[in-house]
């Protein structure tokens, strides 16, 4: 991923500068109570159960979350943490956490905290009954965490999980799209690696040059299928100079023409050889062999690619590539912590546990194990943090170099919100990777999914 960069601590700074950006634009508050719940005693023995799709994906991802569960039961005896993924059997786990909290609440033993995607909010407040933390807790007490011992929360990060005026929960994980290369694809096929695409009409020119050259892929933009949700459709969709639904999240606009003309240069990308047709798991799986010269995807990917290319092949990374001279416009994928228990030792216990998950300690893990951007990015710029660490990993520097321009993945309103957004997503695929027209095609959902929108 490279092209010239500024050092992380100029980017740090930028980002710190920035102004936050809620979500707080439509939804009801839940205001369970205005007491604060009490502390627990040294001694006072409480279970909680912790639903998590980083448990559903196997390697780096289990194995750390599991090192921090361990932590965590070392330091609170008391309290006990069964962690678990969500049911179901879905590719991408995090599909099915929704479905999975549905499903146990019918039952009666829903989770008691929850890491659920960002795109979900909307339903997590008004379906999902997540506890507002502000009332719950205190104000005070939620901002501490985030002001943490040593470093805050980056703007941009601290109010993702924020919804008319209430903390709903503790953004967790989260990146930006990063397109990663195949450097030694790009020498082979006489390109210079060290000068990638930065528009995506160079990114059509070098995979072409790729693919003829060398016989091998040359893109995949893991946004275009159902499977990898909207999260980076949107920000592909931003770039253009468009949006999926619009600002006060009343009108679909995905059949819009910059959402259309996104597709239709996806689709120009397959049609002439360029984007090998394979779903989300094949196209990152391909990528790690070497099998790809680019590939737009998350950062939690990145130890993949780093495993699957060491020794064998050059893995770099640059920003996210631009349409023209439009500035490319990253959205952030990713999660929050929520409180779903309306017990209040329970609830007690998952803050707690919270609180150990978004620490200094637990994002020096989660960093450099899976390759998520840290939340709390000052640690980039502390010598006994992560300095060391950003100074030797480059992949790194366009994730936190994007903050300064992200934006948040919006989700869609109302209780039918995942059919709006796989019917939209369904119809990019069929436009992508199976030629259908992209203009009718994008508008039959748009049509079918206006259906679907709340009804004031």
């Amino acid at each position: 991923m490279k092209r010239t960069l500024p050092a992380l601590g100029v980017v740090f700074t930028a980002a710190l500068a920035l102004t936050g950006c809620g979500l707080g634009t439509t939804g009801s508050t839940d205001a369970t109570s205005t007491a604060q719940i009490p502390e627990l005693a040294a001694d006072q023995q409480v279970s909680i159960v912790f639903e998590s799709y980083s448990y559903g994906v196997a390697g780096a991802w289990t194995d750390t979350f599991n090192a921090l569960i361990a932590d965590f039961s070392a330091k609170h005896p008391n309290i006990k943490v069964t962690a678990q993924k969500p049911q179901g059997n879905s590719p991408n786990p995090a599909t099915d956490t929704v479905s999975s909290i549905q499903n146990q609440m019918v039952a009666g033993t829903p989770p008691d905290v929850a890491q659920l995607g960002f795109s979900d909010l909307d339903f997590t407040i008004n379906q999902l009954k997540a506890k507002p933390l502000d009332q719950l807790l205190g104000a005070p007490a939620v901002q501490q965490n985030f002001d943490g011992a040593r470093h805050a929360y980056a703007p941009r990060a601290r109010t993702l999980d924020d919804w008319k005026g209430h903390t709903y929960g503790v953004p967790f994980v989260f990146s930006t799209p990063v397109l990663y290369l195949n450097a030694s694809l790009f020498t082979e096929a006489g390109l210079d690696p060290a000068k990638p695409p930065t528009t995506w009409e160079e990114v059509t020119t070098a995979a072409k040059t790729i693919a003829e050259r060398t016989g091998k892929g040359g893109v995949y933009i893991d946004c275009l299928t159902k499977t990898a949700k909207d999260w980076c459709f949107q920000s592909l969709v931003r770039s253009n100079g468009g949006r999926v639904i619009s600002e006060d999240r009343n009108t679909l606009t995905f059949a819009d023409a910059p959402a259309v003309e996104v597709t239709k240069m996806a689709q120009n990308l397959v049609t002439n050889g360029s984007m090998p047709k394979l779903n989300q798991k094949q196209g990152y799986e391909a990528f790690g062999r070497g099998e790809i010269g680019m590939m737009l995807e998350t950062s939690a990917l990145q130890s993949v690619f780093v495993t699957g290319s060491k020794g064998k092949w050059d893995l770099r990374s640059a920003p996210m590539p631009g349409f023209g001279t439009k500035p490319a416009v990253p959205t952030n994928s990713g999660a929050g912590l929520h409180i779903l228990s309306n017990d209040p030792a329970k609830q007690r216990a998952a803050w707690e546990l919270i609180k150990h998950l978004t620490s200094e300690d637990s994002y020096k893990k989660i960093a450099q194990n899976i390759g998520y951007l840290p939340l709390r990015t000052g640690l980039l710029e502390e010598a006994g943090g992560l300095k060391d660490w950003a100074d030797q990993n480059p992949l790194l520097r366009p994730n936190v170099a994007q903050l300064a321009n992200m934006e948040p993945w919006v989700s869609m309103p109302g209780n039918n919100y995942l059919q709006m957004r796989d019917g939209m997503m369904d119809a990019v695929e069929a436009v992508v990777f199976q030629g259908a027209d992209p203009q009718s095609t994008l508008t039959a959902a748009r049509t079918a999914g206006t259906e679907l929108m709340p009804k004031s």
